[in-house]
């Protein structure tokens, strides 16, 4: 009976060593059987062939068949797959562009023009009104450097945007000559009323009194004040030139007899300025020296913020 069972045990142990053997194709053709046994190295596989039996093998004798089916033992992928050939088709796959999908694409509004496209929004109209708005500001701006009517220019600046200011802005100064200029200064001088006495009674020549009688002892009356000049815009250009030719005597810090008492009361968006002297003149502005009691000051007045200037006696 013992030998009956060491008969079955061997056959049972032989049958168990079959099922696990495996068998490994080579590359000359050859195969061979047994079993794996780790660890592996980077260069060869050990294969037990028998009880006591090891052989080491190369990974490249090996077939590709063989390899296919050693890679997917986790613990000789990492050796084997550097000896794996990729196939041609493997290749285009791995090497093929990926599959991207397009995402949705937002439509664009049509195409319309400039001014419809403002128009067609809330922040776009404001904008639009604001421009319109600042053009007929600057077509004020341009009449008064060019000495036009504001009326006129804001109109035609409202009618034709932009255009309009360019208009007027490339025309010359509407300005008058300086011998207009003194030829009216000198016609409103003739036509002044001549100064009457108030001493020398209506209807009575100078030199005789009612009754015949002689009047040598009339008092004298006092100086006449010079009369008061008047330059307003629209009429005169207030400029460098304008300043330096009208008013040069005010220019030094000592004036003539006959200028010494005179003064000019500018007219200005700022207000009234009673200048005794011009201390300073520029292309766009002028200093003037104002005199408050004792003190004096001196004030910077742009050309383009003057109305008027009056030329007139400290005393008128």
């Amino acid at each position: 009976m013992r030998r009956l069972y060491l008969v079955v045990l061997l056959l049972s142990l032989g049958v168990a060593i079959g099922v696990r053997a495996d068998t490994f194709q080579l590359q000359d053709g050859t195969s061979i059987t047994g079993e794996i046994a780790l660890p592996a190295t980077p260069e060869t596989l050990n294969i037990k062939t028998g009880p006591s039996k090891y052989e080491r093998i190369g990974w490249t004798n090996f077939t590709q068949t063989t390899l296919q089916e050693l890679v997917k033992n986790p613990k000789l992928t990492a050796f084997v797959e550097p000896y794996i050939e990729v196939t041609i088709e493997e290749r285009r796959q791995k090497t093929a562009p990926p599959n991207i999908t397009q995402p949705e694409r937002v439509n664009r509004p049509p195409k319309t023009s400039l001014f419809a496209a403002l128009a067609g929004s809330s922040v776009g109209l404001v904008t639009l009104l604001l421009l319109y708005a600042a053009n007929i500001y600057a077509g004020y701006e341009v009449s008064v450097i060019r000495a036009y009517s504001p009326a006129l220019v804001c109109g035609i600046s409202a009618i034709a945007p932009i255009i309009g200011p360019i208009i007027f802005l490339s025309m010359p100064t509407k300005m008058k000559s300086l011998q207009a200029e003194e030829e009216v200064i000198e016609e409103a001088q003739a036509h002044a009323p001549a100064p009457v006495n108030p001493m020398v009674p209506e209807g009575v020549a100078e030199g005789h009194a009612a009754g015949g009688l002689s009047l040598a002892a009339r008092p004298e009356a006092g100086p006449a004040l010079p009369e008061t000049q008047v330059f307003k815009r629209g009429q005169f250009t207030f400029n460098r030139r304008f300043i330096e030719t009208k008013f040069a005597s005010f220019f030094g810090i000592a004036r003539r007899d006959a200028d010494k008492d005179m003064i000019l009361l500018i007219k200005a968006a700022r207000g009234e300025f009673p200048a005794t002297r011009i201390s300073r003149i520029a292309a766009s502005d002028m200093h003037v020296e104002v005199r408050k009691g004792n003190a004096s000051s001196e004030v910077q007045i742009p050309f383009v913020e003057i109305s008027e200037i009056h030329l007139k006696h400290k005393d008128a």
